[in-house]
């Protein structure tokens, strides 16, 4: 069973993922800033990549809240679901 812990961890190369605490293998999320963006930020990539995996987070909770809103409709007091939909990712 998969750990319900993640951690954010910065690795040799300086990229910083979020995986399960107890997991080998590929990580959730990989963040990997260029050169040009270190330069800019500095020192605070940690807490940049944190910030952008929490909203992230919550992005990801409010959309899965709003598709599930969407698939259910109310008919003769019966819950439905709806149609799928397709999605454009610009």
């Amino acid at each position: 069973m998969s750990s319900p812990f993640l951690e954010i961890v910065q690795l040799a190369d300086g990229e910083i993922v979020l995986k399960r605490s107890d997991e080998e293998g590929d990580p959730l999320v990989e963040i990997r800033f260029s050169e040009e963006s270190k330069d800019y930020i500095g020192d605070a990539g940690i807490d940049i990549a944190k910030a952008m995996i929490q909203a992230g987070i919550q992005a990801a909770a409010h959309l899965n809240e709003a598709r599930l809103e969407a698939r259910f409709e109310e008919e003769d007091g019966e819950i439905v679901f709806g149609e799928s939909e397709e999605h454009v990712l610009h």
